[in-house]
């Protein structure tokens, strides 16, 4: 039997990657099935998706606005709109399954066909729940979570703890360190500290890291430092033989392999994947994210003793102790390595689809 899933999530790089790697691993068990990706049709997943080898449609839709704004006046010509296009989309399309994970259009679509009777799974990356997965939550079938608590937002009977889906070529980066030296051309006698705020960049930690250099001389250490495409002009004259200044990283997996140490924003993914390298991350959260996210994502990891967590405002008076601290402790790089190491979900997207397959058994 041909099986039709209907898949939304977007607005960023955490909503659509997760989408597209559970629409990659049904693709393995169900290879003759029909997909259909529903997202917001101004966002970044019109382009993603269709990279990704799956077709998109758009709807016209956006989130509130915190402030007082002119946008949020058509915000509810845009749900109404959005509720009928969704409907059309269903009532064409005729899914077997709805998974939504997250973004403002897995709202109305996710909302459509639990109307519609259409079995539906959420998928929430984050230790705070979003907005749209929490309206959700009592509409559909299934709730997969990246972090344990989460009966604080969602009904307990309906989450199944899956971890967040990964890369799968970061699940044996051990293999790779000499093969990562080389490829950033390292010093083996120095230890590597790797910086990545988000692939667009973070201000607050590039402005750290500028001012940290004699500190990381100091130390001994090589810098591998993504400062972000936004960034790079700034940034690129700082450059030298022990430091390295990248706008973007192709090579996750080998940045990952040859570093010793991580400094990190702490967005769902990232914190995932870290969690898979286990080495002795330092964690910056953006403070400027929906319901301050990241600050609960990482301390989900800090409070059992897995990493480090410093805020944004505390960078000044802090990281040169704090990260002192960790690079002359054996013993506390060693803790955190085997603590985060210990939370990661390797098999989240099989487990994910696991579910799906359940929903399409009941369905029968």
């Amino acid at each position: 039997m041909k099986h039709k899933f209907i898949i939304s999530g977007g607005g960023t790089g955490g909503h659509i990657y997760p989408a597209v790697a559970i629409a990659n691993e049904l693709k393995i068990r169900f290879p003759d099935a029909e997909f259909l990706f529903v997202g917001a049709q101004d966002r970044m997943e019109m382009e993603k998706v269709p990279q990704a080898g799956y077709k998109i449609k758009g709807l016209w839709i956006s989130g509130l606005q915190r402030s007082l704004s002119l946008q949020n006046l058509a915000f509810p010509l845009k749900l109404v709109s959005s509720l009928r296009k969704s409907q059309k989309i269903l009532k064409d399309f005729k899914p077997d399954v709805a998974i939504g994970t997250g973004g403002y259009a897995s709202a109305p679509l996710l909302r459509m066909a639990a109307l519609r009777g259409i079995p539906c799974l959420i998928q929430e990356q984050n230790s705070h729940a979003g907005i749209t997965n929490k309206w959700l939550s009592s509409k559909v079938q299934k709730i997969c979570v990246a972090y344990e608590g989460m009966e604080k937002f969602f009904p307990k009977e309906k989450i199944k703890l899956t971890g967040n889906p990964v890369r799968q070529d970061l699940l044996d980066i051990s293999s790779k360190k000499e093969e990562a030296m080389a490829f950033f051309n390292l010093k083996n006698e120095k230890k590597t500290l790797l910086v990545f705020g988000g692939s667009l960049g973070a201000r607050r930690i590039n402005q750290l890291i500028a001012k940290s250099l004699p500190f990381f001389e100091k130390n001994s250490l090589q810098v591998i430092w993504q400062c972000g495409k936004f960034y790079e002009e700034t940034y690129k004259n700082k450059g030298n033989d022990s430091v390295q200044v990248h706008a973007f990283l192709n090579r996750m997996d080998l940045a990952y392999a040859a570093s010793d140490f991580i400094i990190s924003r702490a967005g769902a993914l990232s914190v995932s994947e870290l969690c898979l390298v286990g080495k002795p991350v330092i964690f910056i959260p953006s403070p400027n994210v929906a319901e301050d996210h990241q600050t609960k994502n990482a301390m989900a990891i800090s409070e059992k003793n897995a990493a480090l967590l410093i805020k944004e405002s505390e960078l000044d008076s802090n990281f040169e102790n704090e990260f002192s601290g960790l690079i002359s402790s054996e013993e506390k790089q060693k803790t955190l390595s085997e603590n985060i190491k210990n939370l990661a979900k390797p098999n989240a997207t099989r487990d994910i689809v696991e579910e799906i397959e359940k929903l399409l058994k009941d369905k029968n």
